[in-house]
C-alpha cells in the first residue's frame, strides 16, 4: 500500500477549560454529547467558552512529498498533528494517514518514563506494528544515530530533552516508516544532530516516503519541502511552492511597527517583474542577474542624516550573506522633515548560490545615532541553478583540460 496523507475540509473545535478528570466530569459530558445528536455544520459563530482550532483546512501529501506546515504560535499547527495521529478527532472532515507512520510530536512522546532507552525502543516499535525480530535487527543502528549507546539501560526519566528527542526521532526514522509526521520537537537537539535528522528526512522523501513537517525553522523547510501550507488562526491562508509561500510569511513578519519614524516599502524589478511589500512572492533569477531595487521612504518625524541600509539574508541556510549602506555606496545622508516622502534606487547583482533570498531595509539617523526604521523580509528573490553544491556566491567556476606534452622527460618539464 503506497503511503499517502489527506486533510479533508477539517474542522476543529475546542472549549477553553474543557477536562474530564474524573466520572463527575466524565458522564455529564457523555449524555451532553449523545442528548444532542449529529453534530451541525460548524459556524463561526461559537459560544465564549469554544473557539475554532482549525477551520476548513484541505491538503494532500503523495508519496515522495513533503508538505511543510508554518505560521505563528497557536495557528494550529500542532493541532494538524495530532488530527493526523488520532490523538484528536476532527469536528467536521475527514483525516487519513495511509501506511505505517513515523511519528514525533513531542518530546518523548509514548515513552514509558520508567522504562529504560533499551524498553521503550521495543515498545514503540510494538505500538507501529513491527515483530521483536525486526526491531531487534535495526536496534543497534537506533541507538548509534541517537548517540545514547552509554545510557540506553537507563530509564528514560534521566534523561535531558535533547537525548529524549534524539532517541524518539531515531525510532521513528529507523522502523520502516511509510509516513513521517515531524513537529518542531527537533529544535530541542544540537546542530549536528538536527542536520543528520534533516539529512534523513530527505533520504526519506527520496525513496518515496510522504512527510508532513511543522517547523519555525524556515531554512529546513525550504531545504526539504517541496509545498507549504501557511496556517493563520486555524485557517489555510496559502499553499504552494516554499518560496511563495515563505516569503508571503516572512513579510508578514516585517518588524515595522507604528513607533518608527520612517514607513519603508520596496520594489524589487527585474525585466518587468515584480516583488512588493503588498505581494510578496518570490520570483526565480539566474546567477549573476541584475536585480534593481526602489526603496520608498515616508517621514513621519524630522530626520537629519538618514543613511539607508540594505541586507540580504540566505533563507535556506539562515545566513546574512551581504549588507551594505547609502553613504558606503557614494550616497549622501538625507535631510528630510515629518510628511515628506522620497525614493531611491539600488541595483546589486545575484552572484548567489541556489536558494530563497530575503531583503532588509533598515534606516539610522547617523546624527542622532538611532535607528529610525527596520523592516525585514519586505521583498524575496529566489536563485535557481544546477551547477553549485554548496556555499553562497556563485563565483562562476569554469574549467578545460590542458593538453599534456608528448614529451614528458625532465627536459621537458624545465622547458614548461
Amino acid at each position: 500500500m503506497s503511503s499517502r496523507v489527506v486533510f479533508d475540509r477539517v474542522w476543529k473545535k475546542f472549549t477553553r477549560g474543557e477536562r474530564h478528570d474524573s466520572l463527575r466530569d466524565f458522564i455529564p459530558a457523555m449524555v451532553r454529547r449523545m442528548v444532542g445528536g449529529r453534530a451541525p455544520r460548524p459556524t463561526l459563530d461559537l459560544p465564549d467558552r469554544e473557539f475554532w482550532a482549525l477551520q476548513d483546512v484541505s491538503f494532500e501529501v503523495r508519496p515522495g512529498e513533503a508538505l511543510g506546515i508554518i505560521g505563528r504560535n497557536g495557528a494550529g499547527k500542532s493541532t494538524v498533528l495530532k488530527l493526523l495521529n488520532r490523538i484528536l478527532k476532527p469536528t467536521r472532515g475527514a483525516c487519513a494517514v495511509r501506511g505505517r507512520p513515523g511519528v514525533l510530536i513531542e518530546v518523548a512522546a509514548g515513552f514509558h518514563p520508567d522504562l529504560t532507552g533499551r524498553e521503550n525502543v521495543y515498545l514503540q516499535g510494538a505500538i507501529m506494528g513491527m515483530r521483536r525480530a525486526e526491531i531487534a535487527a535495526r536496534f543497534d543502528e537506533i541507538v548509534a544515530f541517537a548517540e545514547v549507546e552509554r545510557f540506553i539501560d537507563t530509564p528514560v526519566k534521566r534523561y535531558s530533552s535533547g537525548m529524549n528527542a534524539r532517541l524518539g526521532f531515531s525510532i521513528a526514522a529507523h522502523l520502516s516508516p511509510d509516513v513521517l509526521l515531524i513537529d518542531e520537537v527537533l529544535s530541542v537537539g544540537d546542530l549536528a544532530f538536527q542536520e543528520k535528522c534533516h539529512a534523513r528526512m530527505k533520504r526519506f522523501r527520496s525513496e518515496g516516503v510522504s512527510i508532513v513537517f511543522v517547523s519555525h525553522h524556515l531554512p529546513a523547510v525550504a531545504q526539504l519541502c517541496n509545498s507549504v501550507l501557511l496556517l493563520e488562526g486555524g485557517q489555510a491562508a496559502r499553499i504552494g511552492p516554499p518560496a511563495d509561500v515563505i516569503g508571503a510569511y516572512c513579510g508578514g513578519l516585517r518588524s515595522t511597527s507604528e513607533e518608527d519614524e520612517v514607513t519603508v516599502s520596496a520594489t524589487l524589478r527585474r525585466r518587468g517583474q515584480f516583488g512588493t511589500i503588498g505581494n510578496a512572492g518570490a520570483f526565480d533569477v539566474e546567477p549573476g542577474t541584475t536585480l534593481h531595487l526602489d526603496v520608498m521612504l515616508a517621514f513621519r518625524a524630522d530626520v537629519d542624516d538618514a543613511r539607508i541600509g540594505v541586507v540580504i539574508w540566505d533563507l535556506t541556510k539562515d545566513l546574512y550573506v551581504y549588507g551594505a549602506s547609502s553613504d558606503a555606496v557614494g550616497m549622501p545622508g538625507v535631510r528630510a522633515s515629518a510628511g515628506e516622502k522620497r525614493t531611491f534606487a539600488f541595483t546589486f547583482n545575484a552572484n548567489l548560490t541556489r536558494g530563497l533570498y530575503a531583503i532588509e531595509i533598515n534606516v539610522i539617523d547617523a546624527a542622532a545615532h538611532r535607528w529610525v526604521a527596520l523592516t525585514r523580509g519586505i521583498c524575496h528573490f529566489q536563485v535557481v541553478e544546477s551547477v553549485s553544491y554548496e556555499g553562497v556566491a556563485n563565483l562562476f567556476l569554469s574549467g578545460r583540460e590542458v593538453a599534456a606534452s608528448r614529451d614528458a622527460g625532465p627536459a621537458a618539464a624545465q622547458q614548461a
